[in-house]
């Protein structure tokens, strides 16, 4: 019976199809930048693709739409995507808390790997620390839906964001933008690029400063400025162009970025309604930041092919303090410190055979050095536990996907990604108190523990174009995710781990439409996943710790859903953009007492999938006007609808519902200025980052640590380009 779904959404998809070639007459015969072609890097070709040729449920966005549609930061930029959440966890400011399609982590712990990878520039993220600052400087952004683990390996189950920094450019480029918002919250961007000798050496420069006055009132104590707080980030780029090699090529860049400020607006729903922006703690906290981010590209034509290279370096160190019971009374407080640094490379050769064969062959290396500390103060002073660890990571990876072309039309897909891939870990349990924020280091274990995994990871699919607009595809795919070790062991007798691999097996089929000279799209897509020992951060209530968090490999579950992406050009001057996505979920098997009720029985079983909103849904409308000779006019009204879900595992958490309501009006001058006032959230919706289960005896039954995100927010800017 589980097929169904799966069964009657090919069907529409079938329908979508044939519907694609009827008529439109009132299709614009113009082009906005939101019609404009983007070209993707996803499929790691030698050369980038146009989005509606590759067989992937992917958005993407290249510079200019993401400048049209006024995209800040990747959180703001998920509601407008089918079946995606982006948002940043609240613990700590830019840690990620992505899920894709009911796939996703609920924990800050860094030890566990996510559902989602984030790339930035080709290189792999080993930690979510640092991902959801606000974007500038951007090429581009590709979100792929789905197990991606052919070509990017682990921790991609439920898809992947790439994201490209600009590259130097040979003509001379300037950027420039400033904003204020309400909240005093001010943004500063300048970028420049140009040829620095000529034919030979390129580069660029970038610098970011974002100072936020503050947005939320904290009731404890009438401050109204909390919420504060400063980001800076430098990059640097060359582009070497090899002489006599007009096809050769070296790319370094690097970044350098810093912030602090206040610590989380934690509401506890104990105390205050989770539908109002009041709270109240006697923590204010603080947080840091701090990193150095390095990729060094190389690309070369090789024979008949193209050769990749890219290596990639990061360093990343936080520290936060947070009121962790979000009440007055200090009950439940925290330090934490994470230190990591990563090193990878990836080489890969793609070559053209016989006018059929596309093939892309490549090998990789991931290594990462972990350091986590957490220390708890509860109950006024009176217990002050510490605990932690380290944790090294070495992954090494082959792989190789093919496309060959069985006709004019159709295509056969196929791939494989083996790897391996060693963690060693040294654990102390918090209630040891075996390592110091102070020090920032451990000197004592409790456990200590290797482990060692492989993996072979096949994809099959079909591509098939019974239009010339048209494309039809279905895969078949596994993935997985790394086993590991909890960092954040917190009940004793409970071990750290190893908790196992987790493995998906994904079943797609999905159309694309591009018809009109581009002037419509649409694209949709049904999908099972089959999730089998799935990795879960359990978190529950437990007195004299505050918070208990295991990580296991809790159940088996299976994933049905659609997705659907409309864009079109009505009348001469409008865009219309619109998405959906549905998904039903439900565990087959219960391997852990997820609700603690000291029993696995059904009702564990019948339990919601944590971070799985059944419907998201929105549209919007771009509207541009030519004025005086080359000056232009444009505004943007897009609204947005995520369904409430689950966030911990024993459903007593729950992410609210959200309707997002957004609009812009821009003035362009042919001069390259362009002024804009803007809204986001202007109905004030209430969202928070995670909704973490309390002691009732940190402020009453209902107890929690719910971080809120920002309500409604009013700015302006001004931007130059030349």
């Amino acid at each position: 019976m589980r097929n169904k779904p799966l069964v009657t959404a090919i069907r529409l998809l079938s329908a979508v199809a044939a519907g694609s070639m009827l008529s439109l007459p009132a299709i614009a015969q113009n082009k906005s930048v939101l019609l404009e072609e983007v070209l993707v890097t996803g499929t790691k070709k030698a050369e980038a693709e146009k989005l509606q040729d590759v067989p992937i449920a992917a958005t993407a966005f290249g510079e200019d739409q993401l400048e049209a549609l006024f995209v800040r930061d990747l959180q703001s930029l998920s509601y407008t995507m089918p079946n995606v959440s982006m948002d940043d966890v609240g613990t700590a400011k830019g840690v990620a808390n992505f899920s894709f399609r009911g796939l996703g982590v609920n924990s800050s712990i860094p030890s566990i790997d996510p559902t989602v990878g984030v790339f930035i520039d080709g290189v792999y993220q080993g930690t979510n620390s640092g991902v959801v600052f606000d974007q500038f400087d951007m090429e581009g952004i590709e979100v792929l839906r789905g197990p991606q683990g052919i070509l990017f390996g682990r921790n991609v189950t439920g898809g992947a964001v790439l994201v490209r920094t600009t590259d130097p450019t040979e003509e001379f480029r300037l950027k420039a933008r400033a904003s204020m918002e309400s909240g005093n919250n001010r943004y500063i961007s300048l970028s420049t690029s140009g040829s620095l000798v000529e034919g030979k050496l390129l580069g660029k420069f970038a610098v970011y400063f974002n100072k936020d006055g503050g947005y939320f009132e904290n009731r404890a104590n009438d401050n109204d400025d909390f919420g504060e707080s400063y980001m800076r980030i430098v990059r640097g780029g060359l582009t070497y162009l090899h002489a006599g090699d007009a096809n050769a090529e070296t790319t370094l860049k690097y970044e350098q970025s810093s912030g602090d400020g206040d610590g989380p607006a934690g509401q506890n729903h104990a105390l205050f309604d989770r539908d109002t922006f009041d709270f109240a703690v006697d923590e204010e906290g603080s947080y840091t930041i701090e990193w150095d981010r390095l990729s060094l590209e190389h690309v070369r034509d090789v024979g008949e092919g193209r050769l990749t290279n890219i290596f990639g370096w990061k360093d990343l160190n936080t520290l936060a303090v947070s009121d962790i019971d979000a009440s007055p009374t200090p009950f439940f407080h925290s330090e934490t410190y994470m230190e990591a640094e990563q090193f990878s490379n990836e080489l890969r050769y793609n070559i053209l055979l016989n006018e059929r064969f596309d093939v892309t062959a490549g090998l990789y290396y991931f290594t990462q050095d972990l350091l986590y500390i957490e220390r708890r103060i509860l109950v006024f002073g009176t217990t002050d536990i510490a605990g932690g660890g380290e944790q090294e990571t070495e992954t090494w990876g082959a792989f190789a996907a093919v496309d060959y072309k069985l006709s004019d039309t159709l295509s056969l897909i196929a791939g494989l990604r083996y790897t391996d891939e060693t963690k060693d870990a040294k654990i102390a349990t918090i209630p040891f108190n075996g390592c110091s924020t102070d020090a920032r280091e451990c000197t004592s274990y409790d456990f200590e523990d290797e482990e060692s995994w492989s993996n072979v990871s096949p994809k099959v699919g079909l591509q098939w174009y019974p239009f010339e607009t048209t494309q039809i595809y279905a895969s078949y795919s596994q993935g997985f995710r790394s086993g590991g070790y909890n960092q954040r062991n917190t009940v004793p007798g409970a071990s750290p781990g190893p908790f196992d691999e987790e493995k998906q097996d994904s079943l797609e089929v999905g159309v694309k439409v591009d018809a009109f000279d581009g002037r419509l799209r649409v694209n949709a897509a049904v999908f099972q996943n089959e999730i089998e020992d799935m990795q879960r951060e359990v978190n529950f209530a437990v007195p004299g710790l505050g918070v208990g968090q295991v990580i296991v490999n809790s159940a088996d579950a299976t994933i049905t859903g659609a997705e659907f992406e409309l864009l079109a050009g009505l009348g001469d001057h409008l865009v219309l953009s619109m998405n959906a996505g549905y998904l039903d979920g439900d565990y087959d098997t219960v391997r852990e007492d997820l609700n603690r009720d000291g029993v696995i029985n059904g009702q564990d079983k019948s339990l919601a999938l944590p971070r799985l909103a059944q419907w998201t849904y929105g549209t919007s409308l771009t509207w541009q006007y030519d004025v005086n000779d080359g000056d232009m006019i444009s505004a943007r009204v897009g609204y947005n609808h995520r369904d409430p879900s689950a966030y911990t595992d024993d459903n007593l958490g729950v992410l609210n519902s959200a309707d997002m309501v957004d609009a812009a009006i821009s003035y362009n001058t042919k001069g390259g200025f362009t002024y804009t006032i803007f809204g986001k959230n202007l109905k004030d919706e209430v969202t928070h980052g995670n909704d973490t289960q309390l002691p009732a005896a940190f402020g009453g039954p209902g107890a929690s640590f719910a971080p809120l995100n920002k309500g409604v927010v009013y700015g302006a800017e001004i931007k130059y380009s030349f």
